[in-house]
């Protein structure tokens, strides 16, 4: 049985994972540098997005035995205090025992973003730099209002952005070899 966060907040400055894990199953929260960070439900389009995104992605993953593409709401467990519920993750083969029965323990190999307007600034400033810094392959920061898809890899430790398209044009995964997804067919 879970806690109200009136009651978590009693003396806190920061939360941990332990703190998170004591809110009621379901609860719209994520863990944000020690905060507890109200999520709303995200809107029909978010969801359209993210779920056209999610079907082209896990159909490739899935036809080519690469891993497994799975999406929110679903804890990202980084560290003790980060833990995230990204959009859409994917785990390579080699990476499946990060996924524990209640968590995914450590850095998928790729993480995707939907921009929201409530979550965005999280999406591309604290969480970009905690998925850089755990080790997090690739980042595709997909942006409904502007019909954009950036995507960031990781070399030496820092993200870079690799590619970009706006309203049409294709981005290609680095991670999932093979899988490139046309822009304008998920807006």
């Amino acid at each position: 049985m879970g806690v109200s966060l009136a009651e978590l907040a009693v003396g806190r400055e920061r939360y941990t994972y332990e703190d998170y894990c004591r809110l009621p199953e379901g609860s719209p929260y994520q863990l944000i540098g020690g905060e507890l960070v109200m999520t709303p439900s995200p809107t029909p389009y978010h969801q359209m997005v993210s779920m056209k995104l999610e079907l082209k992605m896990a159909g490739f993953v899935l036809d080519k035995g690469l891993g497994i593409v799975l999406h929110a709401p679903l804890d990202v467990y980084l560290d003790d205090t980060e833990t995230y519920q990204p959009d859409i993750i994917f785990i390579s083969n080699e990476k499946l025992p990060i996924i524990e029965e209640k968590r995914i323990n450590g850095a998928p190999d790729l993480v995707a973003e939907i921009l929201s307007p409530s979550t965005g600034y999280y999406d591309l400033r604290s969480k970009y730099k905690v998925y850089e810094k755990k080790g997090v392959r690739e980042y595709w920061i997909v942006d409904p209002q502007h019909k954009s898809v950036q995507v960031f890899c990781r070399q030496e430790g820092k993200f870079v952005l690799d590619q970009e398209a706006e309203q049409q044009g294709t981005v290609k995964s680095r991670v999932i070899v093979g899988f490139e997804v046309q822009v304008e067919s998920i807006f």
